[in-house]
């Protein structure tokens, strides 16, 4: 079993906490129509000034290169800040660029409820905090692993593939919020010139912060919130699968509440995504380089690829075997909100399981049932998942808690 973090997590949600408690009050007038989920409005708090301007920046299709990828167009809300296109949830799950040729190797994990991440550290032996799959913003240069992350799809050629920080600049200080960001950050703030291009660079990286940490984003407004404040009863099977979520199913080991993730890594024994575009992008090339020169044979390294290869702490590169083919928990919050019930969702890193129904199910019988092979079999966590007893009515039970935390319950 790996230590709690629930204490440390605990501290981390007190500046989102703080940071929702001055938004009473500060309405903004221009915010867009309220998102739709299955016909019904999803209510949002008023935003600040610094997180309208993160909205602006979010949501902006021309910063990118070509025009026309926006943060949002693989990481929506109405699909709880994840990739929003069905098609290729079914398939590969990885997303194209700006470049629609060029695909990312990994899908969008949810933008939601990820600022309380803390800085990429050790803890008992485990790796916690830092964003992305793998690890690599580890909030180590500013101070928050989420602006880290908000810096890296601007500039990565199979994402908005901007050519650098002072095109987005650029691009920034020509849009209709320009004078926005000036009355956030001050006279003089939104400076491209190369001596201050890189400072304006991380205000527009802490900016998407600022939204992504907002009430809107993490709502907190699941029936699993509304039932621990007493206004709303779950079901038989829906407590039940509470109870087992808790105990035999032991998935509150990396699923705690109130976030659903301890922000350790892990491999599950995922087996890698045939469908996945990345695979076939080895004759993809960027300033004569291929995109994945592995080909076929690429396997994904994970937490332990970007440790071996880091250089904020020496001492890392040498546990970066033993964290091969691990990835970031993600948070169950918003796990199955979906337009509508036939919508495809796709998950874990590399989108191979295309339900809940099939994740629980692998969970519960990795080890027992006939499975494809895991990815990287060296380090797959066989204490916590594969053979965990659970009837096929259990598995029902966990599935149906599951769909309590989805944001948007009236």
């Amino acid at each position: 079993m790996r230590p709690n973090h629930i204490a440390s997590l605990n501290r981390s949600i007190l500046p989102l906490a703080a940071l929702v408690g001055t938004m009473a009050g500060c309405a903004v007038a221009d915010d867009p129509e309220p998102v739709r989920v299955q016909g019904q409005a999803i209510g949002k708090p008023p935003l600040t000034p610094k997180e309208l301007l993160g909205k602006a920046l979010f949501f902006d299709k021309q910063l990118s290169t070509p025009h026309g990828q926006a943060c949002a167009d693989c990481h929506a809300p109405s699909v709880g800040w994840t990739g929003p296109q069905p098609g290729i949830n079914k398939r590969g799950a990885v997303y194209p660029g700006a470049v629609h040729y060029r695909f990312g190797n990994r899908k969008p994990p949810s933008a939601a409820y990820a600022t309380p991440t803390p800085i990429l550290h050790l803890d008992n032996g485990n790796f916690v905090g830092g964003s992305f799959w793998d690890g690599r913003a580890t909030g180590m240069v500013l101070g928050s692993p989420v602006a880290e992350q908000a810096m890296g799809p601007f500039l990565n050629p199979v994402e908005q593939n901007n050519a650098s920080a002072q095109v987005v600049c650029e691009r920034v200080a020509a849009s209709a919020y320009a004078a926005l960001f000036i009355r956030v950050w001050g006279e003089g703030s939104l400076d491209c010139t190369p001596s201050q291009v890189d400072a304006t660079y991380r205000l527009i990286a802490f900016s998407i912060a600022a939204f992504e940490g907002s009430a809107e984003v993490n709502a907190f407004t699941s029936k699993y919130d509304a039932y621990l404040g007493g206004r709303a009863t779950l079901s038989e099977r829906e407590m039940a699968g509470l109870a087992l979520f808790q105990g035999k199913g032991k998935c509150a080991s990396c699923h705690p509440a109130p976030l659903f993730t301890d922000f350790t890594y892990d491999n599950l024994g995922v087996p890698p995504n045939p469908d996945n575009p990345f695979y076939r992008m080895d004759d993809v090339y960027v300033d004569g380089a291929p995109i994945n020169p592995q080909g076929a044979a690429w396997v994904d390294p994970g937490l332990g690829g970007f440790l071996a290869h880091q250089t904020f702490n020496p001492e890392w590169v040498a546990l970066a075997p033993a964290n091969l083919g691990k990835h970031k928990v993600p948070t169950l919050r918003n796990v199955d909100l979906r337009p509508g019930r036939g919508f495809a969702k796709a998950y874990t890193h590399n989108g191979f399981f295309k339900s809940l129904e099939e994740v629980v199910h692998f969970y519960n019988t990795r080890d027992v049932q006939s499975w494809p092979a895991p990815e990287v079999p060296s380090t797959v966590n066989t204490g916590e998942l594969g053979n965990l007893g659970l009837t096929p009515g259990e598995e029902r039970d966990i599935v149906a808690f599951l769909g309590t935390l989805s944001d948007g319950f009236r």
